[in-house]
């Protein structure tokens, strides 16, 4: 039997993380939240260092390193994988959810959990989101702007992370899912 896997991605302050926590804590499912900013612990340099050498790799090593980390961990058993492209990297997934967030809403989040100048965190994320787009579609062929690979698009401007999880939980425990037509 395939293992029971929940992918959600999105971009930078959608609250993936958080979500994705708490959807774990509630189907009691292992968390995978491998990242660049875990990444760079590992390394032992901060995040933006990271960021610069992954955005700086012309052969794209960190991105596709992290991204078959990812999967490598997912393909274990039953999870939650929480990441940028965790949708469409196991597009086999139980549930494929997607988080949106405007920009500004996004790069506010990000001002109060880092306490950071507002104006430098907007443009910090809009830069993010740029060059995180180019990188996936050089790489993957991947546009993170079409989400028709979700099953779920959720705007997480309208609701808390518990009642999103609730959303969630919900749609995978629901027994009246279709299966897609082959």
């Amino acid at each position: 039997m395939a293992p029971r896997i929940i992918a959600i991605s999105g971009k930078s302050g959608c609250g993936n993380s958080t979500v994705s926590r708490i959807i774990s804590e509630r189907l009691g499912l292992r968390l995978i939240n491998y990242t660049f900013r875990a990444m760079a612990i590992e390394k032992g340099i901060c995040f933006e260092e990271m960021l610069r050498l992954a955005n700086e790799d012309p052969d794209y090593s960190y991105d596709r390193a992290l991204d078959a980390r990812q999967v490598e961990l997912a393909r274990e058993g039953d999870c939650v994988i929480g990441s940028r492209l965790a949708l469409w990297l196991l597009p086999d997934a139980t549930l494929r959810l997607y988080l949106t967030g405007s920009l500004e809403v996004r790069a506010a989040r990000i001002h109060v959990r880092e306490g950071d100048n507002f104006q430098e965190q907007l443009a910090f994320t809009r830069e993010r989101d740029a060059s995180d787009h180019n990188r996936y579609l050089k790489i993957y062929g991947i546009d993170n702007d079409d989400l028709s690979a979700s099953d779920l698009v959720v705007n997480t401007e309208l609701w808390t992370p518990d009642a999103i999880a609730n959303i969630v939980v919900s749609a995978v425990n629901g027994a009246n899912r279709k299966k897609p037509k082959t």
